[in-house]
């Protein structure tokens, strides 16, 4: 079967998982079509990102006389259609989702898409976000092109489900993938009672060949690690001032922060203002060959988040063997259990982190190594990318059939 994988801007750093979905789809005998809107190559440095920007499609380097040209090919070949796209596109306008001439190019985008995957003989779309990843996908099916899904993960799409209208994208969709249980939830707050079977969990997943045996937990001092964006739903602000009421009462403890975003500067305030700079160090973004480094020299991942879906990073702390502190929100308590593979604490409560931080810090060797064994197995049960593949090659399949 040949079907097309669409984002918005791909690949990205932090994209990683989708990149392993694809590979392990082609893996099951797919053959998959890589559309974006736009690359974002100049922040590439993963030879693995590097190539998977070369395979891929990116729609807007057709230029506007293009786009336009297609759109107007499929207005005249599909008029009630297109009449049809562009009411839905005006109603869209009018409920905030974006501005309507945002809409005519997510429009013009879908003929695009509609037209290539007939030339390419695509049989289905599959869109990463339910954002206008999504809406592209959904103006594709209805200029023409073949049936669609998409993928939720969350936190973005929860912030505004209204306007992003995720239950008028699922009823025109064949289904809908929540990377959690709780995506499940958000997504049928949303969707009509009718459409709630149209919405599969299928989780992201590691390729676990890839996480061989894990490295042992290092020497004291005890040391933590955080990776993701600085933005303001990953917590990080929170962090260094939970990391600095800890410090106080355990000047040995060691934090470092993988990757880097645009609160950067207060951050590095933050720790300045501490007198932190020899316990917390901004490594910057890093490879998955540094995420992978960092986390073997730390005994811990911390992750602050204020809002989530289900965060991969700590599916690959947790194949790291790599105990987790996590705030207790979204899909992260289906993975981690308290005393078990980790920590979870209450979301925006600094005093409560450095508490856990400091009993993590305080719990023996042992322990941790068994915390550790406990993560790795949770994730190797639950996170597997083949079998997270086969469960997708099905529902393409039948939606297809």
């Amino acid at each position: 079967m040949r079907i097309g994988y669409l984002i918005n801007t791909y690949p990205r750093p932090s994209h990683s998982f989708i990149r392993r979905e694809i590979a392990a789809l082609e893996g099951e005998g797919f053959e998959i079509h890589r559309f974006a809107m736009r690359g974002d190559k100049g922040a590439l440095t993963d030879p693995a990102d590097l190539a998977e920007h070369a395979r891929t499609e990116r729609v807007l380097e057709a230029g506007a006389r293009r786009l336009l040209a297609d759109l107007y090919r499929q207005a005249l070949a599909k008029p009630a259609q297109f009449a049809a796209a562009l009411r839905l596109a005006r109603r869209r306008a009018r409920a905030g989702e974006s501005s309507l001439a945002r809409q005519l190019i997510y429009l013009a985008e879908g003929a695009r898409i509609a037209g290539r995957a007939q030339a390419l003989g695509l049989a289905h779309i599959h869109a990463h976000f339910g954002t206008n990843s999504a809406r592209v996908a959904a103006y594709s099916r209805l200029l023409g092109g073949p049936r669609f899904s998409f993928t939720v993960h969350g936190p973005e799409e929860f912030d505004n489900t209204l306007a992003l209208d995720l239950g008028g994208k699922l009823a025109l969709a064949e289904f809908c993938v929540a990377v959690s249980s709780y995506g499940r939830s958000q997504i049928g707050r949303w969707a009509e009672a009718g459409d709630w079977e149209k919405i599969r969990v299928v989780h992201c997943g590691l390729d676990l060949n890839r996480w061989a045996e894990p490295s042992p937990l290092p020497q004291d001092p005890f040391h933590m690690v955080a990776v993701g964006r600085f933005a303001e739903q990953k917590g990080f602000g929170l962090l260094i001032r939970a990391f600095a009421l800890a410090w106080r009462r355990d000047p040995r403890l060691r934090l470092s922060l993988v990757g880097d975003g645009e609160l950067r500067p207060q951050i590095e305030a933050l720790i300045a203002a501490e007198g932190m700079a020899g316990a917390v160090h901004l490594l910057g973004w890093q490879d998955e060959a540094g995420v992978r480094a960092a986390m073997d020299a730390a005994h811990a991942l911390v992750t602050p988040s204020f809002a989530e879906g289900l965060p991969v990073v700590i599916m690959e702390a947790m194949a790291c063997a790599r105990p987790v502190i996590a705030t207790y929100i979204a899909g992260i308590p289906e993975l981690v259990h308290p005393g078990q593979e980790g920590w979870l604490v209450p979301a925006g409560d600094a005093g409560a982190l450095a508490e856990t931080m400091l009993q993590a810090s305080e719990t023996d060797h042992e322990t941790l190594e068994r915390m550790g064994a406990s993560a790795r197995a949770r994730v190797a049960e639950r996170h597997d990318i083949r079998e997270s593949a086969r469960r997708l090659a099905a529902l393409f399949s039948r939606s297809t059939g």
